[in-house]
């Protein structure tokens, strides 16, 4: 396999281990509250219900790009799987 396509595939295959996953799902909640919160605040300041919606959209669409991709810094800690054990057929 050449060296373009391994690097797509492994890109594509998006792995990130277990405290990549518990560290998105902080980064989300975190974000996504915070942005709730000051997306109502200034669009009740404006009385505008289209900024309140474009400040949270907006976020969101940021945030999917920060957390949606398999980033290094997600797979830090990745899983050391056991070995395969061979193991004799019996009946022949």
């Amino acid at each position: 396999m050449s060296g373009l396509a391994k690097s797509v595939q492994e890109w594509t295959e998006g792995r990130i281990d277990f405290e990549g996953q518990a560290f998105v799902e902080l980064i989300s909640r975190v974000v996504l509250i915070g942005s709730a919160i000051v997306a109502f605040i200034v669009g009740f300041a404006m009385q505008s219900l289209a900024v309140t919606f474009v400040i949270f959209g907006g976020t969101t669409a940021v945030l999917a790009l920060v957390v949606l991709p398999p980033w290094p810094m997600f797979n830090a800690h990745p899983v050391e799987w056991l070995p395969k054990v061979e193991t004799k057929e019996k009946g022949k």
